[in-house]
């Protein structure tokens, strides 16, 4: 059997898609799973479109999410180098093979020659006018040229490209993994680009190239890619390594949330998240784009949200770790509809992963904001504090966020619970119970419900008439979680000082 040998091979030409991110980690999950290797492949023969930074943005973004490259860049490895502007001379070599074996063709058209050339078919009522075995004939190439011609320009330096020469009536089939037999006439194809005047190789020729020598045995990789998948079959037979084709498998594309359209950064920004896992500043426009790991989403919780964005396993199961991912995952249980892409489902996979999470380990995110905040708290008090808080947490962050009360004494009261529940009554119940607080040596939960049931009992009030009250006069929030847990956390004094703060400010008059 076959080595399974997947690449992940972006272009450093902004920050990484998340998108980006669900096909490294397909190709990651393959590769663990059939102990295979995973390879980075930097793909920056476009040099007008390279970032400065992108490439390390992409490096980062790997190593947060926890998909570990077994080769390539980085890494290094048997097929260095795995950078494409590094490999040019690899690529000519390939290219004149085919110039060689009559596969390939020089082509010494200039732009306004090519403009001209399209301007006519339209003319002439060709709706998508294509370079191809037709209009070939017609244009100025090692086709229709003389050899001595050919060799003249060549020799003097005049620009040209490399032409993959398609055949006229060949039907060109593949067996994509995902969608099954894929089709095309090879007229539908035009004589692509191989490599370009400046000497650089386009994506089709530098991507089968490195596929053969890397020995990749499964190429999986967006849907958008689909349409060219042909010409790779093309290539792939001209230079005679069709029994070395890997096996394809084209992802079906990420929606926006509404299934409308493909998502895009503008998408994502006016919805209000991420699309880049990690925060991300354009070196030109100096424009920043907030990413997954600021945000406060954990990396496992991530990777699970996207390993179900077109795959599933076929049960009921939710929460995956990698290792589970890995021992599910199969490219036949992925779809070939697009997935919408709801960022609500996001959020609940970290909650389920920050709730799976130990106060210990929970209280560390809380008291690393607390360090930015320069606020001083014991690891016993911040246990305590994630133990209550912890079902009601989306983000680490939110330890800090939702729960300031408990470094804090309100400034500020709900008005909406200030209207109905603050009253005398109210009022009443809370002196008394500061006044019995007072008495206390130590408050905990059990002493302090106690506490309330002695009062409201005395005054016959019921005790559920003030909690509220109680609550926004110690928190200022008309919610949030258990009280006599957090009167246990905030203590003896801070209970007395607020109940008085808060009479004081919301002024009630008690008979």
């Amino acid at each position: 059997m076959r080595e399974v040998r997947v690449r992940f091979a972006p272009s450093p030409t902004g920050a990484l898609h998340i998108g980006g991110v669900r096909t490294a980690l397909y190709n990651y999950l393959l590769a663990r799973q059939q102990k295979g290797t995973m390879i980075l492949r930097i793909e920056d023969t476009d040099q007008t479109r390279y970032v400065p930074g992108a490439e390390q943005y992409i490096l980062d973004s790997l190593k947060w999410v926890g998909i570990t490259i077994d080769e390539g860049v980085g890494v290094g490895g048997p097929h260095a180098p795995y950078r494409q502007s590094e490999r040019q001379s690899i690529y000519k070599q390939y290219a004149q093979q085919l110039i060689d074996s009559g596969q390939g063709y020089y082509a010494f058209d200039t732009a306004e020659e090519l403009e001209q050339m399209r301007e006519k078919l339209k003319a002439g009522g060709v709706d998508t006018p294509q370079y191809n075995s037709i209009t070939r004939t017609q244009m100025r190439n090692s086709l229709t040229l003389p050899a001595e011609e050919v060799k003249r320009l060549i020799d003097s330096g005049a620009p040209y490209v490399i032409r993959l020469k398609v055949p006229r009536k060949e039907e060109v089939r593949l067996n994509d993994l995902i969608r099954g037999w894929v089709s095309v006439h090879s007229s539908q194809i035009d004589d692509k680009v191989l490599m370009k005047s400046d000497g650089m190789p386009t994506y089709h020729l530098a991507n089968v190239v490195d596929d053969y020598l890397m020995k990749i045995s499964h190429v999986i990789r967006g849907e958008e890619w689909l349409p060219s998948a042909p010409l790779h079959v093309l290539l792939y037979r001209a230079f005679g390594w069709e029994n070395d084709m890997p096996q394809f498998a084209h992802l079906p594309l990420l929606l926006k949330p509404d299934g409308n359209g493909k998502l895009s950064k503008r998408d994502a920004d006016q919805l209000g998240f991420p699309i880049f896992p990690l925060t991300w500043k354009d070196p030109h426009t100096q424009e920043v784009a907030k990413g997954y790991r600021e945000a406060g989403y954990l990396p496992e919780a991530l990777l699970n949200f996207l390993a179900f964005l077109g795959w599933n396993p076929g049960t009921t199961q939710e929460l995956f770790s990698v290792e589970e991912l890995t021992q599910a995952f199969s490219i036949e249980r992925i779809g070939k509809a697009g997935a919408k892409f709801d960022i609500h489902k996001a959020q609940w996979f970290n909650q389920q992963y920050l709730r799976a999470k130990s106060d210990e380990e929970l209280a560390e995110f809380l008291l690393q904001s607390l360090q930015k905040e320069n606020i001083s708290c014991s690891k016993e008090k911040a246990v305590k504090i994630a133990a209550v808080m912890k079902e009601r947490v989306t983000f680490p962050q939110d330890f800090w966020e939702q729960g300031k009360y408990f470094f804090h004494a309100p400034a500020e009261y709900d008005q909406g619970v200030v209207a109905k529940k603050w009253n005398e009554e109210a009022v009443k119940v809370l002196l008394a119970f500061k006044d019995e607080v007072s008495t206390l040596s130590t408050v905990d939960a059990a002493t302090a419900k106690a506490s309330l049931e002695k009062v409201t009992a005395a005054l016959n009030i019921g005790t559920g008439k003030i909690l509220q009250a109680l609550r926004v006069s110690l928190t200022g929030a008309g919610g949030g979680p258990d009280l006599m847990m957090i009167m246990e956390i905030i203590g003896k004094q801070e209970i007395v000082q607020r109940i008085e703060g808060a009479v004081k400010t919301l002024k009630v008059k008690v008979a």
